[in-house]
C-alpha cells in the first residue's frame, strides 16, 4: 500500500504554529491553482493563475463564499522549479490562530487534504529534488540549535555526504558489473575482473566506509550537543563550576558533602558548539541509599560523556591523591578519543602551590575559582580544543544512525567480498556480497527504499515541511 496519496493537493500551515504576526500555509499539488482560485479574490481584476507568471507574490483577500477571511499576500512557483517539485502556493496572512484555521478549512472544503509529517518534503524526495539523505536533513536543519549543528546539516542538506555515498557505490556498480559478465560466460573461464584491481578497490571501500563510520562519533555529539560530565568528590565545586558555566543558579550550592544526589544537565553554546553539562553526585563510599544511587549515576555519566571535567579542591589534593582517581577514571573511559580535563578549584583560597604542581602542569591542568569566576574562559578554550581536535575537513560526517547502520552493514558485506577472494571461493558467491554492499548503500540515498522506511522517516517531520 502506498504511503501517501501523492495524487492529492495538500495544505498545511508551514510557519510555527501559534499566534504570530504573520503565518505562512503553504499548498502543493497538480490541482493547487484551481483549488485557490475557489477562495482567492485578486486585488487587481485582471489577475488569473492560469496567466499569472510564477515566482511572484500578489494581494488580495481570502473568502469561504461571501465571507472574508484574511487580507493575505500568495506567492506562485510553478513545477518543476518548486521545493516539491510540483505547483506550490504559499499564503502569508496575519498570525492569528483563528484565521490560520479558517483559512484551512476553506482549502479543505475547495478541495485540498491536509498535509501529513514530512509530506511536503517527502514529495520533493519522490520527484527527484534531493536525494533520501538530503532530505533527513532538512528535519536535522529546523531541529539545529548550535552553528555547528547548522553547519553540518546543511553541508549534508546539499549533498556532501550522499555525493560521497553515490561515489563508493558508482565503483561497486562498476566492478560488479564485470563480475556479472564473468559470470555469464563461466562455462569459457573468462576473467573480466582483476582481482588485483578488485583487492585495491576493497581496501579503498574499507577506508572509506570505516572512516564514515568513525565519523559518527563527531556528528552525532554535534548534532545532539556535546556531553560533558563534572565529576570530583563531594564539596570540591562542581555545582558551583556548572553555575558558572551556565550563568545561573541551575544546581543547590551547599557546604555540605553530598548535596547533588542525581545528574543535573543543561546546555550553552560556545562559538556554535553545543555542550550539554551534567553535574553529578560527588564520588565517595557512602551510606546513604539514595547518595549511593546517585554515585552509581555519576559512573553511567562518565561513560556517556565524550569530555570528562575532573575537579578537585586546590587547596586540599595533592597530585597522587588525583592521579589515583584519574587511573580508576581511565577504566571506565575505554574509548581513547574522550578526553579528560583536570580542573583545580578553589584558587581564591590557596596561600602556596598544591603539593605536586609541576605534575599538574605537566598534565595541562587547568587552576580556576569557580566562586569569583577567574579563568572560567580556559575550560571553554580546552572544550571547544577537545572538538575541533577531531574535525573531519571534507565535511563528509555522519551524524544519522540510520545511515551508521547502514554503513556497518555495507563494511560487513565488503569484507566478506575480501575473504571470499582470500579464500578463492567462486564469481557468484562473491557478486552476492557485492550485491548486499550495493543494497544497504542505496538505503542510505533512497536509490533502494520501502514505504516502511519513509515512514519512520517523514513521519518524525514536523506537518508543513
Amino acid at each position: 500500500m502506498a504511503l501517501y496519496d501523492i495524487t492529492d493537493t495538500i495544505c498545511a500551515l508551514s510557519s510555527a504554529p501559534g499566534t504570530g504576526a504573520i503565518a505562512v500555509i503553504r499548498l502543493s499539488g497538480r490541482d493547487v491553482y484551481s483549488i485557490c482560485s475557489k477562495s482567492f479574490r485578486a486585488s487587481n481584476p485582471g489577475f488569473s493563475f492560469t496567466t499569472a507568471l510564477p515566482y511572484t507574490i500578489h494581494h488580495g483577500f481570502l473568502v469561504e463564499g461571501q465571507q472574508v477571511i484574511d487580507e493575505v499576500l500568495i506567492s506562485l512557483f510553478k513545477a518543476p522549479h518548486s521545493y516539491t517539485g510540483e505547483d506550490v502556493v504559499e499564503i502569508s496572512c496575519h498570525g492569528s490562530e483563528f484565521i490560520q484555521q479558517q483559512i484551512l478549512d476553506a482549502l479543505v472544503h475547495a478541495g485540498c487534504r491536509l498535509a501529513k509529517p514530512g509530506e511536503f518534503t517527502l514529495r520533493a524526495f519522490l520527484n527527484g529534488k534531493f536525494d533520501l539523505s538530503q532530505a533527513e536533513a532538512v528535519a536535522d536543519l529546523i531541529a539545529s540549535s548550535s552553528q555547528s549543528a547548522h553547519d553540518l546539516a546543511l553541508a549534508q542538506m546539499r549533498g556532501g555526504f550522499s555525493k560521497k555515498i553515490k561515489e563508493l557505490r558508482q565503483k561497486l556498480v562498476d566492478f560488479t558489473s564485470l563480475i556479472e559478465l564473468e559470470l555469464d560466460f563461466s562455462e569459457e573461464d573468462v576473467e573480466f575482473a582483476s582481482r588485483s584491481d578488485l583487492a585495491i578497490l576493497l581496501d579503498e571501500l574499507d577506508q572509506e566506509l570505516s572512516r564514515l563510520i568513525q565519523s559518527f562519533s563527531l556528528g552525532n555529539v554535534i548534532k545532539k550537543g556535546i556531553p560533558v560530565a563534572i565529576i570530583g568528590k563531594p564539596n570540591v565545586g562542581k555545582s558551583t563550576l556548572l553555575n558558572t558555566l551556565l550563568n545561573e543558579e541551575k544546581a543547590i550550592v551547599s557546604e555540605i558533602p553530598g548535596t547533588t544526589r542525581d545528574a543535573i544537565e543543561d546546555t550553552i553554546v560556545i562559538e556554535g558548539y553545543s555542550f550539554r553539562f551534567i553535574d553529578t553526585a560527588g564520588l565517595r563510599d557512602s551510606e546513604d541509599r539514595i547518595e549511593t544511587m546517585g554515585i552509581d549515576r555519576t559512573w553511567s555519566k562518565i561513560e556517556e560523556a565524550s569530555i570528562v571535567l575532573y575537579l578537585f579542591d586546590a587547596t586540599v589534593d595533592a597530585y597522587t591523591d588525583v592521579a589515583d582517581a584519574i587511573a580508576e577514571i581511565g577504566e571506565v573511559m575505554e574509548d581513547p578519543k574522550k578526553r579528560l580535563i583536570l580542573i583545580g578549584n578553589k584558587t581564591d583560597l590557596l596561600s602556596e602551590l598544591p603539593h605536586g604542581f609541576k605534575k599538574f602542569v605537566e598534565h595541562e591542568t587547568i587552576f580556576v575559582s569557580a566562586k569569583r569566576k577567574e579563568n572560567i574562559h580556559m575550560i571553554a578554550d580546552s572544550l571547544l580544543k577537545s572538538v575541533k581536535d577531531h574535525e573531519i575537513s571534507d565535511g563528509a560526517v555522519v551524524s544519522n544512525s540510520r545511515h551508521l547502520e547502514a554503513l556497518q552493514k555495507s563494511l560487513e558485506a565488503i569484507q566478506h567480498v575480501r575473504q571470499g577472494f582470500q579464500n578463492k571461493l567462486p564469481a557468484d558467491l562473491a557478486a552476492i556480497d557485492i550485491r548486499q554492499a550495493l543494497y544497504h548503500l542505496g538505503e542510505i540515498t533512497g536509490e533502494i527504499t520501502t514505504d516502511e522506511i519513509l515512514g519512520n522517516i517523514f513521519g518524525r517531520f514536523c506537518i508543513g515541511k
